[in-house]
């Protein structure tokens, strides 16, 4: 293991256990049992550990949505799942800002290529059922829905609209 993934793990630790605004490099440097300024002899700096961090979350994601079963159901339920089981890493990279230039080529577009497979390559409607997913997850997550809100009832919902709404292959006939 290369000391710059120690870091990320000690930072992952961090991020899980206190939250995204307690990583700071002198925490990560005690965790790590070094001084701060030897951080840097690894990471440029803290941008690069959220980076570095965002990028495993967006291929932890990626994986899950890439082992769903094919249809918009299955890609949805997988989202949910891993966003569920992972909020902290879920949060970081979808409520701070994405170190597009500190990620390694073709990161994102990893995670985002499953969804674009369940809508046939249509990025607008990918983006669309990320933010549809993204939205349900957020709320679920931050506790918005009423207490007897069916939770599991609106994702079906939001499914079946998205599904009904596919466009249908042109008839050549």
């Amino acid at each position: 293991m290369t000391r710059k993934e120690q870091i990320l793990d000690a930072a992952s630790r961090i991020l899980i256990e206190q939250g995204h605004s307690e990583l700071s490099m002198r925490k990560l440097a005690d965790v790590l049992g070094i001084r701060a300024p030897s951080l840097y002899k690894h990471v440029s700096g803290k941008d690069e550990v959220i980076a570095g961090l965002q990028e495993r979350a967006l291929r932890s994601l990626g994986q899950a949505l890439s082992r769903a079963q094919p249809g918009v159901r299955s890609l949805g339920d997988a989202y949910r799942g891993w966003a569920l089981a992972n909020p902290a890493e879920y949060n970081l990279f979808t409520r701070v800002p994405l170190h597009r230039d500190l990620l390694a080529p073709g990161a994102e577009e990893a995670a985002a290529e499953p969804v674009l497979a369940a809508v046939a390559g249509d990025q607008d409607r990918a983006r669309a059922l990320w933010a549809l997913a993204h939205g349900l997850v957020d709320l679920e997550l931050a506790g918005r829905f009423p207490p007897e809100a069916d939770i599991d009832a609106a994702w079906r919902t939001a499914v079946e609209l998205f599904e009904q709404s596919q466009p249908t292959p042109a008839n050549n006939s």
